[in-house]
């Protein structure tokens, strides 16, 4: 344990009301974990550990315990140790996929005994400390070349090794760490792209059926989109009016005239008249960087060129790079295909769990969808769907409320930190915990692919809730320290 003369002077006190919700998530999440494994026919006993809730009785029991022993050490340990955690983390992570049996199609847990570790849970709170210290370094700034691969490099490096474990939901969740970077100075337009890349990949994939000419309908829509952005990104980034009248103007023209023409019984091939009018787009974008000698036009024009390089990858990445599980799950997702016995099993009996609860629920243990085990996985990635059926829409909308005045608190907590360290730090907890709940309620309610994430402090096991409570209890210990800063 690190201490030093500083702790001394440590007046701060616990923000108690983030504690309070946290012993109520807690006792909601054991309600709902006791729920979907009851069974009617085979009572266990309190003190058989094969039981689930019994057993999480006991993540929660030696979860108190963590969270009190993080409240006392010292908050400096943290920041001193922070990459010796990193480098310990990514040891564990090349260790589990080394040694690690497969379980559930994953080589991500570490078994010991009768216990199993999960390392790429517990790589949330390390990611988020290692890009608190460097972010707190002298003179640190964000956008310099070398700076912004560094911070890169911590988060997709451990990210390689957990997609190794076959373990891409977790690994997504390291993406969310681009929030921090975003509240730390990275540009808008950075996000914009990724934002792009992910509509462009989903238009691509669902309307690539049908043909318009050249291209799919997905690849027509994508590239009248990617005129539009670019309109965008000139109106943002260069502030000439002119230009973005003559970038959105050359293609309705082009498409204006084909119309005129297909009047006449001309066959217009509309792909082929939409790569003309992104051509004439690149064209003008060349011209206008010659012309004015603006760095921005040139960022524009590698914007327009990678997107389509990317969309015309899409079909690749998704039929050859993707495995065939996760193809049906996006495709599901998508509503490309039902697959009600499949893939779309667990959306689609967790869907009808949730639809049956209606407004006010049947009642604790009353649950029929899950007391008869239709739903897969009901105590664990899919969870919400007990509360759905057992609690209905209000008991929805509360826990959901609940979880809205957690997040936005962690907002406030982190705004108010007098350090770098604790703000960049709380702004990590923030983004992995939202992330983790949009994920999670969408995938259970049929909104996003099922990519196996838990539901913060709701869903069972050990490892998810250990990862969540130091996560959480090193922030409220930054924060508790923030007067003496």
């Amino acid at each position: 344990m690190y201490f030093n003369s500083r702790e001394i002077t440590d007046k701060g006190q616990v923000d108690w009301l983030t504690v309070l919700m946290y012993v109520v998530f807690l006792i909601l999440g054991w309600l709902s974990v006791y729920a979907a494994s009851y069974d009617i026919e085979n009572a266990v006993s309190w003190f058989d550990l094969s039981d689930r809730a019994t057993m999480q009785l006991v993540w929660i029991g030696t979860s108190l315990m963590l969270a009190f022993a993080l409240l006392k050490i010292d908050a400096g340990f943290y920041e001193t140790y922070a990459f010796v955690f990193y480098l310990i983390g990514i040891f564990l992570l090349i260790v589990t996929y080394l040694v690690a049996p497969e379980i559930n199609g994953s080589r991500s847990w570490l078994v010991l005994g009768p216990v199993r570790l999960q390392p790429a849970e517990f790589m949330k709170f390390i990611i988020a400390l290692a890009l608190a210290k460097v972010f707190s370094l002298y003179d640190f700034r964000l956008m310099q070349w070398k700076n912004l691969i560094l911070t890169l490099s911590i988060i997709l490096f451990p990210a390689f090794w957990v997609v190794l474990q076959s373990e891409t939901g977790t690994a997504l969740v390291y993406l969310s760490f681009l929030l921090v970077l975003y509240r730390e100075g990275l540009p808008g337009g950075i996000l914009f792209v990724l934002l792009a890349a992910i509509v462009y990949f989903v238009l691509g994939i669902k309307f690539s059926d049908t043909q318009v000419g050249l291209f799919s309908l997905g690849e027509f829509i994508t590239l009248i989109l990617i005129i539009l952005f670019t309109a965008v990104l000139v109106r943002n980034y260069v502030k000439r009016k002119k230009d973005v009248f003559v970038i959105l103007g050359m293609p309705a023209s082009l498409f204006l005239i084909a119309f005129v023409v297909s009047l006449f019984g001309t066959t217009i091939n509309w792909g082929f008249m939409a790569l003309v009018a992104l051509v004439s787009v690149v064209v003008y974008l060349l011209f206008l960087f010659f012309l004015y000698r603006k760095r921005e036009y040139m960022y524009i024009l590698v914007f327009v060129i990678g997107s389509f390089v990317f969309l015309e990858s899409t079909e690749y990445v998704f039929n050859d790079v993707l495995q065939p599980h996760q193809r049906i799950r996006i495709e599901v997702a998508l509503g490309m295909k039902q697959d009600l016995q499949g893939a779309g099993y667990h959306v689609g009996q967790s869907k009808i769990a949730i639809g049956s609860g209606g407004f006010s629920g049947k009642g604790f243990l009353n649950g029929t969808q899950t007391k008869l085990k239709y739903v897969p996985e009901q105590d664990t990635d899919f969870i919400f769907c007990t509360i759905g059926e057992e609690a209905g829409f209000v008991g929805s909308s509360i826990v959901l409320i609940l979880y809205l005045c957690f997040i936005l608190r962690l907002i406030y907590l982190a705004e108010r930190q007098t350090t770098t360290f604790g703000r960049v730090y709380g702004y990590g907890v923030v983004s992995v915990f939202l992330f983790h709940l949009m994920i999670n309620i969408g995938m259970v309610v049929g909104m996003m692919p099922v990519i196996g994430i838990p539901l913060p402090f709701f869903s069972y096991g050990g490892s998810s809730l250990w990862g969540f409570t130091l996560l959480l209890f090193i922030f409220l210990r930054l924060d508790k320290s923030r007067r003496k800063e």
